[in-house]
């Protein structure tokens, strides 16, 4: 059975950094493309970032480009996200997914599997 564990979330100040990281367990990662979505209180959960399995193709949502980073590990079966220069509005529960896919997507419908989600709070 797959399982996805994010980690990494907390409380950051303006202009700070966190490194996020989903662990796969239960699957062949190298199988799946992999992406970061966000929800902040109130709001539909939107598109971060997503990579493809070798991670030669990458996605980026605009109000993220230039910020963070999508990488994975695949003789880790994880997948990160490295966000810097944090912004107020970057405040949301982000979970990452998993696609059976070739290509990435920006749809959270295409994904298959999903993580439960890190709290990410930063202030101003």
């Amino acid at each position: 059975q797959v399982q996805l564990v994010e980690s990494g979330g907390g409380l950051v100040q303006a202009g700070g950094s966190l490194r996020l990281s989903c662990a796969c367990s239960g699957c062949t990662f190298s199988r799946y493309a992999m992406g970061w979505f966000r929800q902040a209180p109130g709001k539909e959960r939107e598109f971060v970032a997503a990579i493809t399995r070798s991670g030669v193709s990458i996605d980026y949502e605009d109000s993220v480009k230039g910020r963070f980073i999508i990488s994975r590990d695949n003789a880790k079966n994880t997948v990160y996200l490295q966000m810097n220069s944090l912004r107020p509005e970057d405040t949301a529960v982000y979970y990452c997914a998993a696609a059976t896919s070739l290509v990435v997507y920006r749809r959270g419908e295409r994904y298959n599997y999903w993580g439960q989600g890190t709290q990410v709070t930063v202030s101003s």
